[in-house]
């Protein structure tokens, strides 16, 4: 039987060929399966996390090698002329080498990520390492196909050489940005989702570490973006460095017939019960009052510090925290006082001229709309009575 069918083949070369070619296509498959068995048990030991993608890499391999495998030993069956065998090996190379290093940087990126993965501080570096890992290996790739292709590398770096110095006077600015994106990236001085405050007044979360510019977005939903060289050399103001949790200070103005022991203890009273109920108001460590600014012109200043989780809780502690305290106040019976003046009026004897002075006192509001008609009604009744 077998010698029937060997005979017609042998009466019909393309036939002969097909069947070659369907024998190495199916040993391609037997062969890519056990491949991925073994592919398989080699990578048991590594978490599943690794497991997955690193087996997703090399089943991404395997299958294009042996494509290319199966398409050279194809063209070798077929009478072609050596120049043609030539230029198809050479082309068979350049994949081979491509597909290579395209996943030998792959995996690497791979490893390098796990790596990366294990310290918050590094997990800005992800981006520029896995750029830089792509650069090296399509470099090396460069250089190993043009050796082959009978290139003088010489000649290419003496060209490279004189091209890079006009290339760095063009893209000055762009490469000071680029260098001041590494230095950021390095340095840590912002991460992403940090609240910053540049010197200039920009504020914001820092939700992008590009090569060129970095993105903020502002309370108002606003992108600000700002070259990397201006953040480099600005002054910054890092909100959650070395912590997102930061003190805010209540300033209490309350009258000078109130107890400062008495206020002391309702400010914290009142502090230590809205920390339940309050998103971001923490109650450990205990907020805490201070007798600061002190005396001033009409009232008792006092400074309530307590903590909260972020630079952003602090607009809904005081707007709550704020009302709790005013209403406290008002049912413990402690004044707020307003601003309050003494005007003294009084006639001067010699040059019979009205004037301020000792002789008569009226305490007034001088933020009130009556203060405007006061001094000029003062001034008619001396005028009235030195006629």
């Amino acid at each position: 039987m077998l010698s029937f069918w060997y005979g017609v083949l042998s009466q019909h070369a393309w036939l002969m060929q097909l069947s070659e070619i369907a024998l190495l296509i199916v040993g391609a498959g037997l062969l890519g399966s056990f491949a991925r068995r073994w592919l398989r048990r080699w990578t048991e030991h590594l978490d599943k996390k690794s497991h997955h993608s690193l087996m997703t890499l090399l089943d991404r391999i395997i299958m294009p090698l042996l494509a290319l495998a199966v398409v050279t030993i194809s063209v070798r069956l077929f009478p072609l002329s050596a120049k043609t065998m030539s230029v198809i090996d050479r082309i068979v190379y350049v994949g081979v080498l491509a597909l290579i290093l395209y996943y030998a940087s792959k995996v690497t990126q791979h490893f390098l990520s796990g790596w990366l993965a294990d310290s918050p501080e590094r997990r800005s570096l992800r981006e520029p390492i896995h750029f830089l890992t792509n650069v090296v290996f399509a470099v090396f790739g460069a250089m190993i196909l043009l050796e082959n292709l009978g290139v003088r590398l010489t000649a290419v770096w003496t060209t490279l050489g004189v091209g890079s110095v006009a290339v760095a006077l063009a893209l000055q600015d762009t490469l000071s940005n680029f260098f001041a994106g590494v230095y950021l990236r390095l340095d840590n001085p912002v991460r992403l989702e940090d609240y910053i405050k540049l010197e200039s007044g920009e504020e914001g979360f820092v939700i992008q570490l590009g090569w060129r510019s970095t993105r903020i977005r502002t309370l108002q939903n606003n992108g600000v973006i700002v070259p990397n060289a201006k953040l480099a050399s600005a002054i910054v103001t890092n909100y959650d460095l070395p912590e997102p949790q930061m003190s805010l200070l209540v300033s209490v103005k309350v009258s000078y017939s109130s107890d400062p022991d008495r206020v002391e203890q309702v400010l914290i009273e009142e502090t230590m019960r809205a920390a339940t109920e309050i998103p971001g108001l923490l109650s450990n460590p205990a907020p805490f009052v201070r007798f600061i600014p002190g005396f001033g012109d009409s009232s008792l200043d006092f400074t309530l510090i307590c903590r909260i989780s972020t630079f952003v809780d602090q607009y809904l502690v005081q707007h709550e925290l704020r009302k709790r305290i005013l209403a406290r106040l008002r049912q413990e019976g402690i004044e707020i006082p307003f601003p309050q003046r003494d005007v003294h009026l009084y006639s001067d004897p010699t040059s019979g001229s009205a004037g301020w002075g000792a002789d008569s006192r009226c305490q007034v509001n001088p933020f009130d709309e009556r203060v405007r008609t006061h001094e000029p009604a003062a001034r008619a009744a001396a005028r009235g009575t030195k006629k």
